[in-house]
């Protein structure tokens, strides 16, 4: 039994106006199945997609507070005139300049019309086949801690983990890596950003939801009612949800 990371799930007070700057950042295309704004490959919508993270904005009333999210993505560059040209094309779109820290550092931190940050990634061999999307990547405490869970949690490689770094990637070898950083501090807000997972056809879900919770899941109340997912968070409090088989 395994589940399959599918969406990274972003909270937004105007979902759709997200959802069209994902869509033109990363060329695909926004669409609205529902009362979210659902940001996949261009040529249709196709859920779960069999390649790509998809990236699903949902409506909220709150703001985003000044809080740096303890997720982000990672975006691919093939060249620094890619780079370049992504960095001004994006603050077209709407996107900011972002300090987290960072220092001289060869990327880019950006946030995104609601202040969701971002990387611009100057160009790396390893994520020359991943899409536009290089890496989802979640701040944490303990990097060898979360790929004991997330290795178990996932059907996914574990492609190496160091007291620094954890990185997973679809064991299909596609897509965008899974990467855990160690990062000072703790969390302490709700996450704006977690992703969303998706059992493979056949599995039960309440039998995957049990397993997690014996690999250190504990379950989460957000106040959602009686919903097709389950709400859980990591060993170390990052939020994320396991959806139900479309």
């Amino acid at each position: 039994m395994a589940l399959r990371p599918v969406m990274v799930n972003i909270k937004a007070v105007d979902a759709s106006a997200v959802g069209r700057f994902w869509a033109e950042a990363l060329g695909w295309s926004a669409y609205s199945p529902g009362v979210t704004t659902y940001v996949g490959p261009a040529g249709g919508l196709v859920w779960p997609d069999p390649v790509a993270l998809g990236i699903d904005v949902v409506p909220v009333p709150e703001s985003k507070t000044a809080t740096k999210n303890r997720l982000h993505l990672d975006l691919a560059t093939t060249t620094a005139t890619h780079q370049t040209e992504l960095i001004t094309r994006l603050k077209a779109l709407g996107a900011t300049p972002a300090e987290v820290g960072q220092g001289d550092v060869p990327w880019t931190v950006l946030a995104d019309p609601e202040g969701n940050e971002f990387c611009v990634l100057e160009p790396r061999e390893v994520y020359r086949d991943t899409g536009p999307i290089a890496a989802v990547v979640v701040d944490c405490v303990d990097p060898r801690a979360m790929a004991r869970f997330w290795g178990e949690t996932l059907d996914w490689t574990l492609h190496g983990v160091t007291g620094d770094q954890a990185v997973l990637r679809s064991a299909k070898g596609v897509g965008p890596y899974l990467e855990f950083l160690r990062t000072p501090g703790v969390k302490t807000v709700p996450d704006r950003v977690h992703l969303d997972l998706l059992p493979y056809p056949g599995d039960d879900r309440t039998a995957e939801v049990t397993r997690l919770r014996t690999l250190g899941a504990t379950h989460l109340d957000l106040g959602q009612g009686d919903v097709p997912w389950t709400c859980l968070t990591d060993p170390e409090g990052h939020e994320f949800c396991v959806l139900a088989q479309p």
